[in-house]
């Protein structure tokens, strides 16, 4: 699939026209005209509307002033401090002849060794960009996901509708075939009442179709940020299109560019950097000072003046313990995040084997299921022809209708199950929505091509 979506000038001229919005008076939200998607479009418009993505992204942001904070450490830091006091005595009163009195220190530092903790912190930063960003990217592949499963809920329920809406017919017919041979003094009125029943039953699974094709559409437009009852057209077909990657290299693939297990382990980089920041509280802290401080009976005066300029050196011989603890702290917080990367690349491999099993199973059960829809066919029409001609039974009849319509929906069933299978593929090795992932990761490989897959 595209990494770059487009939608149709249409939707767009809906959006900009007001036609997805709320109604401003009445409070109630505007039924859309229907709009034609496509797969792309739709994930396109879900990756624009989607809430758990903005709130990725705002994460994103978070990151990059994160880094900022972290660098301006290493910058000068510039401080002005003042007081104020009224002041009496024999001194003041005798000599300094003032009531008042103002003490400034304008002041200036700059770090020259901080023992680590300043490029610790802004490597924690840089790497937490990272991580912002395979986290949005993971978001958009999840978005893409779940997209592309409702989108072909869609199109299974539609399927459906048009099966169970091909019973009734069937079933109508029969009755009227029933109804004419009761009436011909052919049949028993058993056979009328029978057909009667099962084209209730085929009526009502009908209705129950159909239900499910509205709610499988209401799930989409929620998905995407449509309005609910924005009438959707989608004019794909679920269809068999085959898979050429073995799994061997689909498990590779996934190492590389998995994005949750590659922040997994940049995650296990940040501990230790928090290690490093940690350390620091042990070395020596070495700073550039220069001070000016002056003082008067009005704010920012002169009458007494003095400046000054050295380095300023500070160590921490004991704290009871406290530095230390922090260490254990970061050194236990690298154990946990070592566990975690290794427990995700675990679930990473089980994810992408396991799609890629049930994609084979669905694979597998299409052209059999498709074979026994041609049989199911061809018995129902054979059962028909016997019970015109008078040498079949009514129940004959029913009984292929029903095998009918149950191959028919294993069928949409098989095809349905493989094209999520195959999206859940897609999904579980960690396939390009925006980022290409593994430039994230320092292992990364020449992968096979799977532009002709998605």
């Amino acid at each position: 699939m595209n990494n770059k979506y487009s939608i149709k000038k249409k939707l767009t001229a809906m959006v900009l026209g007001g036609l997805l919005t709320m109604s401003l008076a009445s409070g109630v939200a505007l039924a859309a005209d229907t709009v034609d998607l496509t797969l792309d479009d739709s994930i396109e418009l879900a990756l624009k509307n989607n809430q758990d993505i903005q709130q990725s992204l705002s994460d994103m942001e978070t990151a990059k002033w994160a880094l900022k904070e972290a660098e301006g450490s290493n910058g000068v830091s510039i401080a002005l401090s003042s007081d104020n006091e009224r002041v009496g005595g024999n001194y003041y009163n005798s000599y300094a002849n003032k009531d008042k009195d103002f003490n400034n220190t304008l002041s200036a530092s700059l770090p020259i060794y901080t023992g680590g903790k300043n490029e610790g912190n802004i490597k924690k930063s840089k790497i937490g960009i990272d991580v912002a960003a395979l986290d949005l990217e993971n978001e958009k592949q999840t978005v893409k996901l779940n997209v592309t499963k409702d989108y072909y809920t869609i199109l299974k329920d539609r399927s459906l509708v048009r099966v169970k809406q091909d019973s009734v017919n069937d079933y109508t017919e029969q009755l009227k075939n029933t109804t004419a041979k009761y009436n011909a003094g052919t049949v028993a009125k058993l056979d009328v009442l029978t057909s009667q029943v099962n084209l209730v039953d085929a009526q009502q699974s009908l209705v129950s179709a159909e239900n499910d094709y509205k709610l499988s559409v209401a799930t989409f437009n929620n998905i995407i940020g449509l309005p609910i009852d924005t009438d959707v057209t989608i004019h794909d077909e679920l269809r068999y299109e085959k898979y050429d990657i073995a799994l061997d290299d689909c498990v590779m693939y996934a190492q590389q560019h998995r994005p949750d297990g590659i922040a997994a382990i940049k995650a296990i980089k940040q501990e230790e950097a928090s290690i490093k920041v940690a350390q620091a509280g042990q070395k020596p802290q070495v700073s550039l000072e220069a001070s000016d401080y002056f003082d008067d009976t009005t704010f920012l005066g002169d009458q007494t003046n003095k400046w000054g300029v050295g380095v300023s050196v500070s160590w921490n011989l004991f704290d009871s313990n406290v530095t230390n603890s922090q260490i254990k702290t970061a050194e236990v917080a690298k154990i946990k995040a070592e566990s975690v990367a290794k427990q995700t690349w675990d679930t990473v491999q089980l994810d992408v084997r396991t799609a890629y099993l049930d994609m084979i199973t669905a694979e597998k059960n299409i052209p059999t299921t498709k074979a026994a829809v041609a049989e199911a066919q061809e018995a129902y029409k054979v059962a028909q022809v016997r019970y015109v001609a008078g040498v079949g039974t009514n129940a004959d009849v029913m009984d292929e209708q029903v095998a009918l319509t149950t191959a028919q929906t294993n069928y949409i069933q098989a095809l349905y199950d493989y094209n999520t299978s195959k999206a859940t593929l897609d999904k579980a090795m960690g396939l390009q929505v925006d980022l290409d992932a593994s430039k994230y990761n320092d292992n990364a490989k020449i992968q096979p091509d799977t532009t002709k897959n998605k």
